[in-house]
């Protein structure tokens, strides 16, 4: 797995093509048709405005732990104490102050991932980062040169086989400049349940110089199960088509929702966070270490962010990504501000311009 954001999957592509006109093809169309994937999914968009966030994204609040005895209301009644009472009443005490005492915190699933900043045993966050309307828009540049732009959104809430599910989406476009060498426009949406934060699908479009595709992918969490279609019609080969089904790991993200996924953690300075992946038939752990805290200079002003390496492990081998960092606002939000990847002939960057924050 390339464990890589959109904009530097898409930089590289731009930067090691030369292709100037775009691809054509009369049958799109049925690029975006798949039978076995639209019986299983039925995802419903909403029609109407987006759900404010004090209606669609309330904290979880925690269920207490049940009393260990059942207690039983007064008859008002006055009763002279005696030895058998006197034991029932003793034995009510002593269950009393069982019920009481400290009880263990339900652990968090799975075990991998930090617990702090969610309710005990849940999967939710305390603080919800996301907000339906959010936009985080990045130019993504090389040698201080503009080659396009990414987009990070929180769209409407959506249903997916009847679930409510966030909405995340990540789009690329090549800018102007760019699109003499070589032409990008793509999307990718990718549906994660409300619950338990897992993504049960997404689904890709790509339209680029030298391919059209179309790629989907839908995590069966009873089976746990992923199954991945795709179809690509490229200059050089034509038509192709692939699909891929492997077993995965509970709470495994894929590689998009991953973007969103990691905004729910702290990143406390020094700490490492962790995460299982699943792509492209491989179950993978994603690693990430708050290396420090800075203010760093935007076109928004100075920010206060977060400083993380990111690094994967595949089959129990620690697996570096190279010198990749990215830059995460140190507030309650967790905006992805700014990533560099170092490649061999210098270094990628996507640095935010501009945030809609959303409806609060």
């Amino acid at each position: 797995m390339r464990f890589s954001l959109a904009a530097t999957v898409v930089l590289l592509l731009v930067l090691t093509s030369c292709a100037s006109s775009s691809l054509k093809y009369e049958k799109t169309d049925e690029l975006k048709k798949n039978k076995e994937f639209e019986d299983a999914v039925k995802i419903v968009k909403p029609n109407s405005e987006p759900e404010t966030e004090a209606s669609a994204t309330p904290a979880p609040t925690p269920t207490p732990a049940p009393s260990k005895s059942s207690s039983k209301k007064s008859s008002g009644k006055k009763t002279t104490p005696t030895k058998k009472t006197t034991a029932v009443t003793s034995k009510k005490t002593a269950d009393k102050a069982a019920a009481s005492a400290p009880v263990a915190a339900a652990v968090r699933q799975p075990d991998i991932e930090d617990n702090e900043g969610f309710a005990p045993g849940s999967r939710r966050p305390w603080v919800d980062p996301f907000r339906v309307g959010e936009e985080v828009v990045h130019d993504v540049h090389y040698f201080k040169v503009s080659a396009g732009e990414l987009r990070m959104k929180v769209e409407p809430f959506s249903k997916v086989n009847n679930r409510k599910s966030y909405t995340f989406a990540i789009e690329i476009k090549t800018s102007s400049l760019f699109n003499a060498f070589y032409s990008v426009e793509d999307r990718v949406e990718t549906f994660v349940d409300y619950e338990d934060l897992v993504p049960r699908v997404f689904q890709l479009h790509v339209k680029e110089s030298k391919q059209l595709r179309e790629a989907k992918m839908l995590f069966d969490t009873e089976k746990n199960i992923a199954k991945f279609w795709e179809k690509k019609v490229t200059k050089e080969d034509g038509e192709e088509e692939k699909k891929q089904e492997w077993e995965i790991q509970e709470y495994a993200q894929n590689v998009y929702s991953a973007v969103f996924y990691m905004r729910n953690f702290k990143w406390e300075t020094g700490k490492e966070y962790s995460f299982r992946v699943a792509n492209d038939n491989e179950n993978l752990v994603f690693s990430g270490k708050a290396l420090r805290r800075e203010v760093l200079d935007t076109k928004l002003g100075p920010m206060k962010a977060i400083v993380i390496q990111p690094n994967i492990v595949l089959k129990g081998k620690f697996k570096p990504i190279g010198e990749n960092l990215i830059w995460l606002s140190d507030d309650d939000r967790k905006h992805i501000l700014r990533i560099e990847a170092k490649i061999k002939i210098g270094t990628l960057i996507s640095e935010v311009v501009s945030i809609k924050p959303g409806k609060p």
